[in-house]
């Protein structure tokens, strides 16, 4: 809070979230027994009565909202000081997440004034992240269902509990855009032949280590191969890439320069190592324990175990069957021939890269930026984001920009035709979107000047250039 303001001073405070639960009204369906129906809630310091209240109130909109689309109850609610989010991911398992409004905060007389900002939260940015709420869940703890059939309502809300509690701490809503309704994957590009020898090398190690089931290969923290489901691959990758990558940074960064593991035998030095499981091979006592993901939850139904594997900027997925544990001496094997094939296939891809980098030349700023979205294969590109944090994805522009994608986004997702808008903003911006088929690209140009037609032709150069003519609106 802003202390010694003077008059005429403004201050922003940005969306925050003020409570998140999880219910399931058939729990507690008799009076006196509402509490039953509660099985997370957050802040868990709120007074009994009040958590029933709430929890009460949402069973209430949905029900009211029911009675007009029986199919698609309420999405959201939106009041003068915050807008809640409803989500029935499972029957009956309700989802809630309340965030306030952004405020301006003002001095009058010497005293705090607060203006909510009703109109500033767009639904479907933070319905998207509620669902990813859900998905996170998921990938590490299989479905609710599941949790009430290993052990009733005891092991979900324990479940629960654990999950949440760390992970609320991450999701950073004041930074949420228009990339979260996307949910995308951002994919590595490669020449054939560096392709072929990662297609190789995946083949040769799933038949070495053939308890294997599936593989993901990444460089860069963009994905070049998966083995998944695109849908469990896409939360994966959100896991990998937000959360489990930027923890391993720091240590990486400092033994850059000498190589870990100068000893091996044949002198075949490798960077490789494990950034989940054990931490040191050599020790005996070493705890092969490796974090469990749940896949194909619809049909099959699939526990995994997660092993992610590094060496220099390439990192390496294996799942294998949940039901078999690695033993130290399976990760001793996994060690000795991953690492210095993937060490070498590490730098390989480096030259490459750095070549294909020279030939197209540097590229000076350009004017504009650009989101290119492509919902077959959720391949995502963004020359606005600065993923500098571990959990902030940081947009290179002013918010108010990003609300103009998200609102072009929303009215893209009415209609199933092609389209195209364009926006003039306030501040001299031009805005583009375009749809076509199942691809969306959103560009921001900042041409002072510029007229409708120069924007199109800087739209079309840009096509051609980054998308070789993707888009055939015309």
């Amino acid at each position: 809070m802003a202390t010694a303001a003077g008059a005429g001073q403004e201050k922003q405070l940005a969306p925050t979230l003020l409570s998140f639960f999880i219910y399931n009204p058939k729990l507690g369906p008799k009076e006196g027994e509402e509490e039953k129906k509660i099985l997370f809630y957050h802040p868990n310091e709120v007074e009994k009565n009040e958590k029933i209240r709430n929890v009460g109130l949402c069973e209430a909109i949905v029900q009211f909202t029911r009675t007009f689309s029986p199919t698609k109850p309420a999405k959201s609610l939106h009041t003068q000081k915050n807008r809640q989010f409803f989500h029935e991911p499972e029957e009956n398992f309700w989802m809630v997440m309340v965030v306030r409004n952004p405020i301006i905060e003002k001095h009058k007389d010497g005293k705090p004034v607060y203006e909510y900002q009703e109109e500033e939260l767009l639904d479907k940015v933070y319905s998207s992240v509620l669902q990813q709420c859900y998905s996170m869940y998921k990938l590490f703890n299989g479905t609710f269902l599941k949790a009430m059939e290993d052990g009733g309502v005891k092991v979900l809300k324990e479940r629960l509990e654990k999950f949440f509690h760390r992970y609320l701490q991450t999701l950073h809503l004041q930074s949420c855009d228009l990339l979260d309704v996307f949910c995308g994957i951002s994919f590595f590009p490669l020449d054939k032949m560096t392709y072929l020898k990662i297609q190789s090398f995946i083949n040769r190690m799933e038949e070495s280590l053939n308890i294997v089931k599936y593989t993901a290969f990444l460089y860069n923290d963009q994905l070049i191969w998966s083995g998944l489901e695109q849908d469990d691959m896409r939360i994966l990758y959100k896991y990998l890439t937000t959360s489990l990558f930027p923890r391993h940074m720091e240590p990486e960064l400092a033994g850059r320069d000498s190589p870990i593991r100068a000893e091996m035998p044949g002198n075949l030095q490798h960077y490789g190592r494990f950034l989940t499981g054990p931490l040191n091979l050599n020790d005996p006592e070493a705890k092969c324990r490796f974090p469990k993901i749940f896949v194909n939850t619809d049909d099959t139904y699939e526990e995994l175990h997660l092993i992610v594997y590094k060496a220099m900027s390439a990192a390496v997925c294996f799942m294998i069957d949940a039901s078999i544990l690695p033993t130290l001496e399976f990760c001793r094997k996994l060690d000795s021939i991953v690492g210095p094939q993937l060490t070498m296939l590490a730098s390989d891809i480096c030259e490459q890269y750095n070549i294909n980098k020279r030939i197209s030349g540097a590229e000076k700023e350009p004017q504009f930026k650009f989101i290119y979205f492509n919902h077959m294969n959720l391949a995502e590109k963004s020359t606005i984001h600065m993923r500098k944090t571990p959990s902030v994805s940081l947009a290179s522009v002013h918010p108010d920009l990003m609300k103009i994608l998200g609102d072009i986004n929303s009215d893209f997702s009415r209609i199933d035709e092609d389209e195209e808008i364009i926006v003039k903003a306030m501040s001299d911006y031009w805005v583009v979107g375009k749809k076509s088929d199942q691809r969306e690209l959103y560009v921001i140009l900042n041409q002072k000047n510029a007229n409708l037609i120069e924007v199109n032709e800087e739209v079309k150069k840009l096509c051609a250039t980054q998308f070789n003519n993707i888009f055939f609106l015309d």
